[in-house]
């Protein structure tokens, strides 16, 4: 498992480093057109100090913001006894060092994401119509996929590149705009002094602007859908029962619903890609994750076994390329990992009526609602803004302290 790791983090690392040499050219380019005698070194340097700038604030922010702008709540074991069950399942199948912090958003759509910088400081998010829509299995499908994520270390590595990339649109932006509003004048005051090539130097820092951002676009996503891929197939050696995540796949991808907090970038962070036209449902082929129904027909098609092998067998067969998506080393895996047998129709129907029951419960406590057991068998809900110290019963008529 771990070479294979390191097999996925070489192949993405090139990647990464062309991404880099994209940025490298940028700053050289606008910084000659501005400076024609040493403007290209200062522009490298300056392309180089705001990527790490940005960096840093990421590396020490960059999940808190994640999470914040996607509106998620931290919740404890007794909220949400199964999910925290699921995770801390997931967690030992993983051999993750920490169980991952467990967040919830409120919202009817389902789909979920994990953050966070290494396992140690990971954490799962995941929507209320996730926890509405799923059974156990496919539940169970869901976090095991973004567990693989933590497991993969593609969190990190999808944060950096994402930074990357925000760094070569934000600069192009830069340029771009400083041209549009300056005066023209100006530009033909300063190629009359500095000659016909630093013309040539602008134009092709222009050229530069326009191409690298699509070129690095372009790049992440291929890294982007690599990684899916593999979470895929990581997903279905945790749980030994692929048919789970199929199901959730195929119920996360019918939903009409629209996450309001989703943007271009927090969208590729999430198990499908939440960005569609309002009141649609998520379109089949996106550009930062591989086609939904082809992810749904791969894990059916898996016959061999829950190992890494099967999973490109069964991606050969329905995608008709001879190429690997696993790397070899992941292929060298020929331990046998048989199906385990999927919950029984009867549990799977308790286990819905059960959820739907608790989530609305689940949603207050997560907006910090107070519950009270009153002896008459009614449970109060007291809102967290509720200014009174004392809450009546409607049924008995009992009086209750707010702080019970």
């Amino acid at each position: 498992m771990w070479e294979l790791i390191r097999a996925n983090r070489r192949k993405s690392l090139v990647l990464f480093f062309i991404m880099g040499m994209f940025l490298v050219l940028l700053g050289y380019l606008i910084g000659q057109a501005f400076k024609p005698q040493g403007g290209g070194i200062t522009g490298v340097v300056i392309a180089i100090f705001v990527w790490f700038i940005l960096n840093m604030i990421s590396m020490f922010s960059g999940s808190k913001i994640m999470l914040t702008v996607s509106n998620a709540k931290e919740i404890t074991p007794d909220v949400h006894p199964r999910l925290y069950n699921i995770v801390e399942e997931m967690r030992m199948a993983a051999n993750l060092p920490k169980t991952p912090k467990v967040y919830i958003i409120n919202t009817e759509a389902p789909n979920a994401f994990a953050t966070g910088r290494t396992p140690d400081d990971a954490a799962i998010a995941v929507t209320a119509g996730l926890l509405a829509k799923l059974n156990r299995d496919e539940l169970q499908g869901v976090v095991a996929h973004e567990t693989s994520h933590i497991l993969n270390r593609d969190i990190r590595f999808m944060t950096y590149a994402g930074i990357m990339l925000g760094t070569i649109v934000l600069i192009s932006e830069l340029y771009l705009r400083t041209l549009f509003f300056s005066s023209s004048a100006r530009y033909r005051s300063d190629s009359k002094g500095g000659g016909q090539g630093q013309l040539i130097m602008m134009v092709l820092a222009i050229v530069m602007a326009i191409l690298a951002p699509i070129a690095a676009q372009l790049l992440y996503f291929a890294i982007s859908r690599k990684r899916e891929y593999l979470a895929d197939a990581s997903a279905v050696r945790l749980t030994r029962y692929p048919e789970g995540l199929a199901a959730a796949l195929e119920k996360i991808s019918g939903s009409t619903q629209d996450i309001e907090t989703a943007n271009k970038v927090t969208a590729p962070m999430y198990i499908v890609n939440p960005l569609k036209k309002k009141g649609m449902k998520i379109a089949d082929l996106t550009s930062t994750h591989p086609p939904i129904s082809e992810r749904i027909r791969i894990l059916r098609s898996m016959a061999g076994g829950a190992n890494f092998t099967s999973y490109q067998q069964a991606w050969s067969t329905v995608t008709g390329s001879p190429s690997h998506i696993i790397p070899r080393s992941g292929l060298a895996d020929n331990e046998s990992l048989g199906f385990r047998p999927p919950a029984s129709g009867e549990d799977i129907e308790a286990d819905m009526k059960q959820s739907r029951r608790d989530l609305g419960n689940l949603m207050m406590a997560v907006n910090q609602y107070t519950f009270i057991d009153c002896p008459c068998g009614v449970k109060l809900k007291v809102p967290p803004d509720y200014k009174s110290l004392q809450v009546e019963c409607p049924r008995c008529g009992r009086i209750h302290k707010v702080s019970d």
